[in-house]
């Protein structure tokens, strides 16, 4: 199989890892939180020093990174990633940037001949272990068409979104959606219970009506009501508020690139940093649901 380098082993990165290894692949893993890369050390893959060490000799880097500026500091400049690689070196990028961002990383690619996707995720970290991702990607098709048995080792759902910074366009919007989703289900499902309404019972209501969406299929917000949802457990695991605050971010920064507007988007974007405000960042962004309560 393919030499791999994988860098970035948080809570999705190592579940993605880990089913490459599963698949057969032969990874070299790197990440700043140590005990992580000795995790996947002990499953089969080897132990990286650094992000240069883990991409000696491999033909193939995926990376799942936090933030823009990690992934610019990452790939560019002198002592970047891509002044490093070869030619010919396929990188998929998996984390959720800035669509801009993901251009200007693409065009730093495509300089030396590195062929680059930007491929971000949905599925949280439920799908991350079950191998069940959404890759929503953007870039040449020659390259994805390279890297798909790889997307296919950690997703279920692989789409082309479009060329360089298409697969970043895709997730904001897909994000801003989920959010506002997320917020009239928890107003709603306070509105009814304060009313006299029983949770499971209003839920399924919705659910089977015009109402239903993926939150009430998925992801209820209300505690009790689903019993392996994020909401259930304290409104721990899953997929954090303050990243559904930067992906909200984003999707305003590209709304105003392109001259639209996004207001449901904005009011979201205010709501979960109001849940910032509260320390509540580190839960679950179905935790939104506490602003509705008293």
């Amino acid at each position: 199989m393919v030499p791999i380098a994988f860098i970035g082993l948080g809570h999705m990165g190592l579940p993605m890892a880990r089913n490459l290894l599963r698949a057969g692949y032969a990874l070299k893993v790197f990440d700043l939180v140590r005990s992580a890369v000795d995790t996947l050390a002990g499953e089969g893959a080897v132990a990286a020093d650094s992000a240069a060490d883990a991409i000696d000799q491999a033909k193939v880097v995926i990376s799942m990174l936090p933030a823009s500026r990690h992934v610019e500091g990452l790939y560019l400049g002198d002592a970047g990633l891509l002044a490093q690689l070869p030619a010919g070196t396929l990188v998929i990028e998996c984390s959720t940037i800035a669509p801009e961002a993901a251009r200007k990383v693409h065009a730093a690619a495509r300089e030396r001949g590195i062929a680059l996707l930007d491929a971000p995720v949905s599925g949280g970290t439920g799908g991350a272990a079950a191998g069940t991702l959404t890759f929503m990607v953007g870039g040449e098709a020659e390259a994805l068409e390279k890297a798909r048995p790889m997307l296919a080792a950690m997703g279920k759902n692989i789409f082309h979104a479009g060329p360089e910074g298409a697969g970043q366009v895709a997730k904001v919007c897909n994000n801003q959606v989920l959010a506002v989703q997320m917020i009239a289900t928890a107003e709603a499902m306070a509105m009814g219970v304060a009313n006299g309404l029983e949770p499971a019972v209003l839920a399924e209501i919705m659910r089977q009506s015009s109402g239903g969406n993926w939150t009430l299929e998925k992801y209820n917000p209300w505690p009790g009501v689903m019993e392996n949802a994020p909401a259930s457990n304290g409104y721990s695991g899953g997929f954090m508020a303050e990243l559904m605050a930067k992906d909200l971010g984003l999707a305003q920064e590209t709304a105003s690139h392109s001259g639209n507007n996004a207001p449901m988007g904005a009011l979201a974007l205010q709501l979960y940093r109001l849940l910032l405000k509260q320390g509540k960042g580190k839960q679950d962004f179905s935790v939104i649901q506490q602003l509705f309560v008293e």
